[in-house]
C-alpha cells in the first residue's frame, strides 16, 4: 500500500472515507459474528446435554451388558459417537468464532484510533497536520510490512521446510511397504517424531506471534513467562524484575512494549551466540507515577553505538519509532566489550485505559 504525502486534499479525503467504510463494515461483521456465537452457544449447550444423557445411558448399558440385545448396544454406541463428533465440531466452531470476534474487536479499535487521528489531526493543524498524520501512517504501515516479511521468512525457513520433508518421508514409507515393511514402519515412526517436533515449533511460533496470555493476564505475567521460555530455549540466563502496580494498559501499548522486549532479547542472543560463556539478560519493568520504564540489559560483547547510528538497524529503529509515537524516549548505552543496555520510557497518561 502506497500513500502519497502532499497537498492533494483528494488523496487525504479518500483515505478518510476508506477508513470510515472499513470501520462500518468491520462493525457489521462483528455484530454478525456475535449473533452467530450466541446461536452456537445455545446449540453447544444442547449438544453437551445430549452427550451427557447418552453417556449416562452407556453407563447403564455397562451394568446390564449381558442382558441387553447387541443391536441395542450398537445403536447406543453409534449415537454416542455421533453426539461426540457433533459436540467437537460445535466446540471448534465456537472457538473459531470467538477468535474471529477477538480479532475483529482489535481491528475495530485500531480503525477507531486511526479515524480519530485523521479527523482530529495534529495539534499543529492545517497542511502540516495532514502531512504529519500521513507520515505517522506511513510509519505504521512500514512496521506492519516489516512484520509480514519477518513472518514470511520464518514460515519459509521453518514449518514450510519441515512440511516438504514430511512429503518426502511419506513417499519413502509408502514405497517401502511392499519391499520392507519393517523399514517402512521405521520411516513412519521418524515421520511421527518429526511431526511432533514441528508441532511444538508451530505452537511456540504462534505464541511468539501473539501470546494469548497477553490478552488474558496482561503484560507483566506475559513478560515473566516469556523470559522463562526464552531461557529454556536458548540457554541464556534471563531474569525479569518488575516494580510498581501491575496494572493493565491499553492493548496496543501492551503489544508494543512486549514486542520491544521480545526484539531486544532476541537481538541480545543473536549478536552474542559466538561468545563462549553463558549470556545473561536482565529485563526490568517499572510502573512509576508518571512513566512506564523498560530496561533490557545484557552482559554480551556490546557494539559501537556510532556504527549503529550509521547503519540504522531496522529492529531498533522500529522500536524507537513506536516508542516515540506514544510520546516516549529510547536510550541505548553500549560499547565494545561492555554489554548493552536499552531503556524505554513512556508517559503513563498516553497508554492507560
Amino acid at each position: 500500500m502506497i500513500i502519497q504525502v502532499g497537498d492533494d486534499s483528494t488523496t487525504w479525503e479518500s483515505f478518510v472515507d476508506f477508513i470510515a467504510s472499513e470501520l462500518e463494515s468491520s462493525r457489521r461483521a462483528y455484530e454478525e459474528v456475535t449473533q452467530m456465537i450466541e446461536r452456537s452457544q445455545v446449540e453447544l449447550t444442547r449438544l453437551t446435554q445430549r452427550n451427557a444423557n447418552i453417556n449416562a445411558h452407556l453407563q447403564q448399558l455397562q451394568n446390564q451388558f449381558e442382558s441387553v440385545p447387541r443391536n441395542d448396544i450398537r445403536v447406543v454406541y453409534d449415537s454416542a459417537l455421533d453426539a461426540q463428533r457433533r459436540l467437537l465440531v460445535m466446540r471448534s466452531q465456537v472457538e473459531k468464532l470467538q477468535s474471529d470476534q477477538a480479532h475483529l474487536e482489535k481491528y475495530i479499535n485500531l480503525l477507531e484510533k486511526v479515524q480519530s487521528f485523521l479527523t482530529e489531526g495534529s495539534p499543529a493543524g492545517g497542511k502540516r497536520g495532514r502531512n504529519g498524520g500521513m507520515a505517522m501512517l506511513e510509519k505504521l504501515i512500514d512496521a506492519q510490512e516489516t512484520e509480514r516479511q519477518k513472518l514470511s521468512r520464518q514460515m519459509h525457513d521453518g514449518p514450510a521446510q519441515d512440511l516438504s520433508n514430511f512429503i518426502v518421508q511419506a513417499e519413502i514409507a509408502s514405497r517401502l511397504f511392499d519391499l520392507d515393511p519393517l523399514k517402512a514402519r521405521e520411516e513412519l515412526e521418524n515421520l511421527k517424531n518429526a511431526a511432533m517436533a514441528t508441532f511444538q515449533k508451530v505452537r511456540l511460533f504462534i505464541a511468539g506471534l501473539r501470546p494469548m496470555m497477553l490478552d488474558d493476564l496482561g503484560l507483566f505475567i506475559t513478560v515473566q513467562r516469556y523470559g522463562e521460555t526464552f531461557s529454556s530455549e536458548t540457554g541464556a540466563e534471563v531474569s525479569v524484575i518488575t516494580r510498581g502496580a501491575q496494572q493493565r494498559f491499553a492493548p496496543y501499548a501492551e503489544v508494543m512494549i512486549f514486542r520491544a522486549i521480545q526484539e531486544l532479547m532476541n537481538n541480545a542472543y543473536r549478536h552474542n551466540q559466538d561468545t563462549l560463556r553463558k549470556l545473561s539478560i536482565e529485563v526490568f519493568l517499572e510502573v512509576g507515577d508518571q512513566f512506564v520504564r523498560v530496561v533490557v540489559r545484557d552482559d554480551g560483547k556490546g557494539f559501537d553505538i556510532h556504527r549503529l547510528q550509521e547503519s540504522s538497524g531496522l529492529g531498533l529503529r522500529l522500536i524507537r519509532e513506536r516508542v516515540e509515537m506514544l510520546g516516549g524516549t529510547m536510550d541505548i548505552d553500549t560499547a565494545p566489550g561492555q554489554g548493552c543496555r536499552v531503556t524505554l520510557q513512556i508517559p503513563l497518561s498516553n497508554i492507560t485505559l
